[in-house]
């Protein structure tokens, strides 16, 4: 790719979005793999599905503006920086920290707002370390994840804050829609990652697919 030349999400060709996909697949297996280690019992994920998204259009997935998200945000530094969130609506969260809550608390049933927080967010690191670590692996390329921030509100009002004064690549995201079970109980989740364009530029032409 040429100095000064900027991809934008929304012009990826079919292999630079594979390349993208391949990369989420991997992190999604290795988070899976992490939650299972951690619960010491198996837990399966469904195959992402990967897009590019119009920030605007993310709260509809999320199931409407006014819905009840919990979200993490995580700011990425190093090499490649940009933002991450993992959302999760009011029922998966739910399901997600009684994991590991009951195993912490050998199911007693008391589970403080407290420790309710700190389990969410220990989960959305999990999450972005298997995906920042799946993007290191294949692109020799170093990111610094900050410490996860957590807030529980209506998906609207998280998103604006969470993507407040983004505009890195025409407000738009890429999108990893992920599914895990535990036995027949579905936990989903939507991973969205908001690289600067000279992260994207780095990120494709390291997988060696910087040309559109």
């Amino acid at each position: 790719m040429e100095d000064g030349v900027q991809t934008d999400l929304t012009e990826l060709s079919d292999i630079q979005l594979d390349a993208l996909k391949e990369i989420a697949n991997i992190g999604a297996g290795n988070a899976a793999t992490a939650f299972s280690q951690m619960l010491d019992r198996r837990i399966d994920m469904s195959v992402p599905k990967v897009d590019i998204m119009p920030l605007n259009e993310i709260p509809e997935i999320l199931g409407g503006p006014e819905s009840l998200i919990a979200g993490i945000l995580v700011e990425v530094m190093g090499e490649i920086p940009g933002k991450i969130l993992f959302a999760l609506d009011e029922a998966s969260a739910k399901r997600m920290t009684a994991l590991l809550v009951d195993r912490r608390l050998n199911n007693v049933e008391e589970q403080t707002e407290e420790i309710q927080e700190s389990t969410l967010k220990e989960m959305g690191n999990i999450l972005t370390n298997s995906y920042l670590n799946a993007l290191s692996r294949m692109t020799n390329l170093s990111s610094v994840p900050s410490v996860p921030g957590l807030a529980q509100d209506m998906a609207g009002a998280i998103l604006e804050v969470a993507f407040l004064q983004v505009g890195y690549i025409g407000d738009y995201a890429l999108v990893v829609e992920t599914e895990f079970w535990d036995g027949k109980d579905k936990i989903s989740g939507n991973f969205f990652f908001i690289p600067t364009p000279e992260s994207l530029n780095k990120i494709l032409s390291k997988l060696g697919v910087g040309q559109i």
